[in-house]
């Protein structure tokens, strides 16, 4: 998939507002049309409901209204000049809950926590690494469940859904996790989304003090 970089073409104003103005419908996905028939967008439209639109700015994905995800592939990490512009443009607008899928590869590895920090340190931003698009978009599917939970019933208690294996895979990367623990975290939290915001003490009580270092460790959060 060829996606077409108009980064010099957005102004902030703009982005404002479309950030403003997106409104998701429950247990949809709204993506930019640049990600139309691309690898991630098959896998996603067997889990969920896919709505393309134009002109999202910065933003890939919108799963709900409040959370805006911006997708950097491999080609992307290794060269973030461009991405750091657009990031930055995007917490400067600071109109939606930023969320960064980082595509991180055996080629892109070496770059990642470079981004990493400036995502976290800089920005402010949770940043979640997946091996490929088909991970992303299980990740992405995983968002608009929760999402839909939350609003159906927002006094709903936490649930166990069933752990899909490409979330599981995107678990597993953590060092030092292991399967059995990587599945627990999933099982309990029901998303990676959810275990990145996990503090060391809730992450203790499922996996021990050893694999909340980890887990905290793997996504910088101190």
């Amino acid at each position: 998939m060829e996606c077409i970089d108009h980064d010099d073409e957005l102004d902030l104003s703009s982005l404002v507002d479309k950030t403003r103005n997106i409104n998701v419908p429950i247990g949809h996905i709204i993506a930019a049309q640049r990600w139309k028939n691309s690898e991630l967008h098959h896998t996603l439209q067997s889990n969920v409901q896919v709505l393309f639109e134009e002109n999202l700015g910065v933003v890939d994905f919108f799963p709900s209204s409040k959370i805006g995800v911006i997708f950097i592939r491999e080609p992307e990490l290794v060269s973030f000049s461009g991405q750091k512009k657009k990031l930055a443009k995007l917490r400067k607008a600071n109109r939606v809950q930023a969320i960064v899928l980082a595509e991180k590869t055996p080629t892109s590895s070496q770059y990642y926590p470079e981004v990493q920090k400036f995502c976290i340190m800089d920005l402010g931003f949770n940043i979640i690494p997946v091996p490929g698009q088909n991970e992303a978009a299980s990740l992405l599917a995983q968002m608009v469940v929760s999402e839909s939970h939350m609003n159906a019933n927002p006094f709903l208690k936490k649930r166990t859904y069933r752990v899909d294996e490409a979330l599981l895979t995107t678990i597993r990367s953590i060092p030092g996790l292991g399967s059995l623990k990587a599945r627990t975290l999933l099982e309990h939290f029901g998303s990676i989304e959810n275990i990145c915001r996990a503090s060391n003490q809730e992450l203790s009580m499922v996996i021990g003090k050893a694999g909340a270092v980890n887990v905290l460790k793997f996504f910088e959060k101190k």
